[in-house]
Formats: structure tokens, sequence, C-alpha cells
């Protein structure tokens, strides 16, 4: 039985994976993980299956959840596909919760989802850089961008019931964040280079302590620079001022706002 977060009863992508996963997990020849290489599992070799449980019911660090799915990452480049399907096998129960989450309230579209997470965790397993931390947040991120694609892709598809037959302008600010980041850039609110650290770490997928390295600071200063502008934004949003036409702001303008 698929340790998941929902069950179907049509096969979707995910669920014939798990199938997948099922026969090779099973008696008399299951595909065993050697553990001993990664530091805080336990000193010995498993089936993936049994990998997977202990990894559902015990809480490991961000050191050994990386180095286990660098193993498993390498394993699914350079030993075939069991192991592709292995490494998937360990991934569904997450896999599966992403795709019911996304596919909540687009439930014509929930195949779809599953595929599109399915497909997107692949390609990170097969291609993402597995040097730098968080190897497992950026796996699952790769996938849940995947799977989001398809329920922004419908958001048009429908009018609502109660959609005015008349025309207007939407109320600013409106559209995708950056939009908003602009325009408190342009206001002067913000600098231009927090505003791309708030859209590069919070609606992309770069993560803050790669920037931190490159800019020679630390992760933490990086996170307070990042929650100042984020409040100095809030605030505008709060005002009204960033819906109405935009002038530049003084320092200290700025400052007495946040």
């Amino acid at each position: 039985m698929a340790t998941t977060t929902r069950t179907r009863m049509a096969d979707t992508a995910l669920t014939t994976a798990e199938k997948a996963f099922e026969l090779l997990t099973c008696e008399p020849a299951p595909l065993v993980f050697d553990a001993r290489p990664v530091p805080g599992l336990p000193d010995t070799t498993m089936p993936l299956n049994e990998l997977r449980k202990l990894l559902m019911y015990e809480a490991y660090d961000s050191d050994t959840t990386d180095e286990l799915w660098r193993q498993l990452a390498h394993h699914a480049r350079e030993r075939g596909p069991a192991w592709v399907v292995g490494a998937i096998g360990v991934a569904l129960p997450a896999l599966t919760h992403l795709a019911a989450k996304i596919s909540r309230g687009y439930v014509r579209h929930a195949d779809d989802v599953d595929s599109e997470v399915l497909a997107g965790f692949l390609h990170a397993l097969r291609t993402a850089d597995l040097a730098p931390p968080r190897l497992w947040l950026r796996l699952c991120w790769a996938a849940w961008r995947a799977g989001a694609t398809v329920v922004k892709a419908d958001d048009g598809e429908e009018l609502p019931f109660d959609l005015s037959s008349g025309s207007r302008s939407p109320r600013m600010p409106y559209g995708h964040p950056d939009l908003l980041l602009g325009r408190a850039a342009a206001a002067g609110l913000i600098t231009a280079e927090a505003a791309e650290l708030i859209s590069a770490t919070r609606f992309g997928d770069a993560l803050i302590e790669h920037l931190a390295a490159k800019q020679g600071v630390t992760a933490s200063a990086l996170r307070m620079r990042r929650r100042r502008a984020e409040r100095v934004v809030a605030a505008a949003v709060t005002r009204g001022d960033l819906s109405g036409p935009i002038h530049s702001s003084s320092r200290r303008e700025v400052t007495m706002a946040a």
C-alpha cells in the first residue's frame, strides 16, 4: 500500500511510480541502500522502502538529509533506471503531498499536476547541482514549481460567474509580486538590490546562503536586510502608497515610513 496522503481510483504518474517502487523493493531481492556513508543514518544497509519509512518517522538535520540525497542522486545518475525509480520512490510521500496541495480546487487537473510534479522532480534529480546545501529542499521546489504551472495556466480558462459585464482597470498594485517590488524600488522605498534579493529568494529558486557567500556577508545579515525591506514594502502596501502614481522619496522619508 502506498504511503501517500491521497489515493486515486485511476492510475496517475505518482501512483504508477509507487507501484514500480513496490516491485523494486519486494522480496526476495529488494533494492538496498548503503546508509553507512551518511552521517546520522543507521550504520547499516537497508531496503529502500525501509529507508523511506525511516525518513517519514524520524527527523534528521539538513546535513544528513543533504548527504542522503546526494547519494541517491548519484546512484540515479550513475547506476541506471532502477535507482531512478528507487530515488523517486523514497521521495513519493513528499511529492504526493505537494501534488495534493497544488491540485486542491483544481480536481480536473489533478492527474496533470501529478505528472508535472514528478517530471519536475526527476529533472532536478538528474541535473541539479549536488554540492550546495538544501538539496532536498531544492528538489522539492523544482517539483512544486513544475506542478504549479498546471493550475496557473488554468487561471484564465474560465470566467467567474459573478464577473461584471463592464470593463475596468484593476486596482494597483496588481500582477506578479515582482511588479510590486519594482514599484517600491522606483518610489525609493527600497533599493533595487533589496527588491532583487526578495524576488530571487522568495519567488525564485536562489538560496540566501549562496547570495550571502557571493556578497561576502553572513546569511543571517542578508536575512536581516531582506526582513527590513519586506517590512517597508508591507507598510507601504498597507498605507496604499503603491496604489497610485509613483513618486521618489528621500532616504529620510523612507526611514520614517519604515
